[in-house]
């Protein structure tokens, strides 16, 4: 024993007692002598050559391998100490190994407070994805209500993004379908509009929401003012948690008007408190004494890793999220909780409080950094006791089934790219397929469309679309299309990714610089597996472009319909084998079908949206005197360019800002067309 410490230098939780100020690290006790590149010996001296230079302030380091990709994001207090930790001839764990030895430069960034490192490095970490670090998969923006302010009629809508707009805010919603139900039982509740501004001024007579008793319309003045401006204070006062107050205000309404033997009005207030404990029904369990929170609660099992968050606003519960992070298998769950939370906050204003089902040890800084960015007191705790633990009970049991849930549909999918692997005789699972298919009509706004699947099924972040360019491709012609798309597509992977040999490859799993074969946390740009939408004639285009590029070991499939075109009788060709068929129920043939029928409605609904772009360019932007302005006008009026054409003179003319010239010029221009 020497008396030093193991330390994960990649840990966040690294204590100052384990590198002392007067404790320094001198670097000739760490590896000097420059082993072979990639190997472990090779990592440490390049980190050791960069700690020489690194500096003793807070900040950020990143980590970079031979190509210039990010590996690694992490932050210091210290930033010369938490490096030299990594040049130490310590024991690590698989992974810290591997990073070591990939890395071959290093790059630092420096703070004034370590409060400042952890937001950057938050940052950094969702902007660059590097291999080693905690990923949060799904970021998209949350959807919250907004009541606006810029209006006399105050406009309640869906917002998702910036917060440019005045109005109220309140949010965040787990989905945009929590947000439509509560939009919808606060429209019967308060009688909100939620048209838009434009379509506001243009209204001569209420619309069905006003029928419907879903709007007061104050648009064509069904309600003055007041009226109107007494409806969004009860709502704002509603969403921002004074519920209570609200229903006893429209409980006294309701009683006077019927003592008043006003039945009409007394229904109506009657049919707004049902609204409103509509409303309350729909959000769960709701805390006493918890105003405004949001709960993490994290569980791990089989290698995965799930992170339940539940919203909790103005004593409401407004809806829950599963988050399957990605994650090395050797991190404790209070770790991914940790990193999982600061970049969860980098786009999103944080709450008052925040629960955590496990505590870490970096909380407090966590609690300063999120103070730091929300201008007001944040908290954050793993409660032991009370309404607060129990909360976090609830979000750690739902983490539990939804990964539950996650593990069984990967064990159905595991065993469907077993049978695949089987059927078609790869040389294993396959952890990348992308299929291939076109759509056009007629040739024009000719689309090919890429889906990618995996073990955790589509990977919509990674569809890709190619808008058919060449000039010379005969209208319709599948082949030249499926011949341009796969040239596009493998050009560039061999331009950005170059495949390395089987040698070289080795070399690389060995040195650390790419993982072994069942590392979760690699993921490869390049397929496994090839299937594209045809027959004979499909794949030999595939194969002979593929074979041009130099690319012969991704295997092709390509999927041909029956003779009715009917699903579950597919027939699948492959180079060297002869056409087969699989049978009509196997579960590997229906798992096929999906793929192709993602790859189809992606590259239906592609084509669809550039059609649909063409059309409303065509013809009007060829109309002398039609510009961006009253082409809108044209197109909100009429809707569709073939209505246009088929409207007469006398109904052009009605049009907002079409005057009788131009509607004259607009009908002449669709006729002189029709008659050429």
């Amino acid at each position: 024993m020497n008396g030093k410490k193991d330390i994960d230098p990649a840990s966040e939780d690294l204590r100052e007692d384990d590198l002392r100020e007067d404790d320094e690290v001198s670097l000739p006790e760490l590896e000097t002598e420059e082993g072979p590149a990639g190997t472990l010996a090779a990592g440490r001296t390049a980190i050791a050559r960069f700690a020489k230079t690194a500096p003793k302030a807070p900040g950020v380091y990143r980590m970079f391998d031979v190509k210039g990709d990010v590996l690694y994001v992490g932050k210091a207090k210290n930033i010369r100490k938490r490096v030299l930790n990594y040049a130490r001839p310590t024991a690590y764990d698989a992974r810290i190994a591997r990073m070591i030895s990939a890395t071959v430069t290093m790059e630092f960034v420096t703070t004034k407070t370590e409060t400042e490192a952890l937001l950057l490095e938050a940052n950094l970490i969702k902007r660059l994805r590097p291999r080693f670090n905690v990923l949060l998969r799904d970021d998209k923006s949350f959807p919250y209500i907004l009541i606006t302010s810029d209006h006399w009629a105050p406009q309640i809508l869906k917002h998702r993004g910036a917060r440019t707009r005045p109005g109220h805010y309140y949010g965040p919603f787990a989905s945009a379908g929590a947000v439509n139900r509560t939009i919808n039982a606060l429209q019967r509740a308060f009688l909100l509009r939620s048209c838009s501004d434009s379509f506001f001024e243009s209204r001569t007579r209420p619309c069905l929401l006003h029928q419907i008793k879903r709007c007061a319309a104050p648009c064509t003045r069904e309600i003055d003012f007041a009226g109107y401006t007494e409806l969004v204070r009860e709502a704002n006062e509603f969403l921002s948690g004074h519920s209570r107050t609200v229903q006893q205000e429209l409980a006294s309404a309701m009683d006077q008007a019927s003592d008043a033997l006003d039945f009409e009005h007394a229904a109506m207030f009657r049919d707004r408190l049902a609204a409103l404990s509509a409303i309350q029904s729909h959000q769960g369990i709701n805390p006493r004494n918890v105003e405004e929170a949001d709960v993490f609660a994290v569980h791990q099992d089989g290698g995965y890793t799930c992170v339940q968050v539940f919203f909790f606003r103005t004593g409401q519960n407004w809806g829950n999220r599963a988050y399957f992070p990605k994650a090395d298998r050797a991190l404790e769950p209070g770790e991914v909780l940790g990193a999982f939370i600061a970049q969860f906050y980098d786009d999103k204003p944080p709450p008052r409080l925040v629960l955590v089902s496990h505590a870490f040890e970096e909380s407090e800084l966590l609690a300063d950094a999120l103070t730091t960015k929300a201008g007001r007191k944040v908290e954050v705790s793993a409660p032991q006791r009370g309404e607060r633990k129990e909360l976090v009970a609830h979000a750690l049991a739902n983490a539990r089934e939804a990964l539950a849930r996650k593990l069984a549909d990967a064990s159905s999918q595991q065993r469907l790219l077993n049978a695949m692997t089987e059927t078609f005789g790869l040389s294993r699972a396959p952890r990348r397929i992308e299929v291939y298919d076109n759509s056009h009509i007629a040739g024009t706004n000719a689309v090919g469309a890429m889906v990618v699947a995996g073990p955790e099924g589509f990977r919509k972040n990674q569809y890709r679309k190619f808008n058919i360019r060449s000039a010379d491709l005969t209208p319709g012609d599948d082949y030249g299309m499926m011949r341009e798309v796969l040239q596009r597509r493998f050009k560039r992977l061999l331009t950005e990714n170059p495949r390395p040999s089987l040698d070289d490859a080795a070399a690389a799993v060995l040195t650390g610089e790419v993982p072994e074969a069942d590392d979760q946390s690699y993921e490869s740009p390049w397929p496994d597996l090839l299937l594209i939408d045809g027959g004979q004639g499909q794949l030999k285009a595939a194969t002979d472009t593929l074979t041009e590029l130099g690319v012969t070991d991704v295997p092709l499939v390509s999927i041909a319909k029956g003779m009715d075109r009917e699903a579950g009788r597919e027939t699948f060709f492959m180079a060297g084998k002869s056409p087969f068929k699989l049978p009509p129920r196997d579960p590997l043939l229906y798992y096929v079908e999906r793929l192709r029928d993602e790859a189809h409605r992606f590259a239906i609904g592609s084509h669809r949206a550039r059609r649909k772009k063409d059309i409303r360019e065509a013809g009007l932007q060829e109309i002398p005197g039609i510009g961006p302005t009253r082409k809108r006008a044209l197109l909100r009026h009429f809707g569709t360019v073939k209505a246009i054409e088929r409207a007469s003179l006398p109904d052009l003319a009605n049009v907002p800002g079409i005057n009788a010239e131009t509607a004259r010029k607009i009908y002449e221009f669709f006729h002189e067309q029709a008659a050429r």
